[in-house]
């Protein structure tokens, strides 16, 4: 069975509205609020989001385009995941090599240039090695890591995989 560049890419989309419909729930449902590292992986869930929408409605014929599309999308989804692998590793480490916590987000994105709060949010603070919820005995990054690795798995295999060529139609074949 051949899946349609169009039916992934719908696949992708929806999955990442059902991701950050999560995300949503646990913020606004729940109450737990998002550290800065939960917030910067859900930019790259956004970004696969937007960029899956775009491919499906689009639905291109070029090989070009296809690749495109699904290699900015797999760009998004591994920034996701590499946040999420960071924010797993703060976790894991022992209480005393936590860096300690900082201002909030909001205070680093009103006072600082952009390059500062990427490297102030990436570096990580007290606030994302806190485990505020668990499911199954693994945190909220350990399951954000492996749906992010699902998606960008899926994306990279958009990215690679074979295309039938658009069949050309010439002119003298009309006539």
């Amino acid at each position: 069975m051949q899946w349609s560049y169009r039916l992934v890419s719908g696949f992708l989309f929806l999955a990442s509205v059902v991701g950050m419909a999560f995300a949503l729930y646990l913020e606004h449902g729940q109450g737990l609020n998002p550290c800065p590292l939960c917030v910067f992986q859900r930019i790259g869930l956004i970004g696969l989001g937007l960029i899956s929408l775009i491919a499906f409605l689009h639905n291109p014929v070029s090989n070009v385009l296809k690749r495109l599309y699904a290699f900015l999308g797999t760009l998004a989804i591994l920034w996701s995941a590499g946040v999420a692998a960071r924010h797993v590793w703060l976790q894991s480490l022992p209480p005393e090599e936590v860096p300690s916590c900082g201002p909030g987000l909001d205070y680093w994105l009103d006072t600082l240039p952009l390059k500062s709060v990427f490297q102030q949010v990436l570096t990580g603070s007290g606030e994302c090695a806190q485990i505020d919820w668990m499911l199954f005995g693994q945190s909220l990054p350990v399951w954000s890591l492996v749906f992010f690795s699902v998606l960008a798995v899926m994306s990279l295999w958009q990215l690679l995989r074979k295309y039938q060529s658009a069949p050309v139609k010439r002119l003298r074949d009309k006539y």
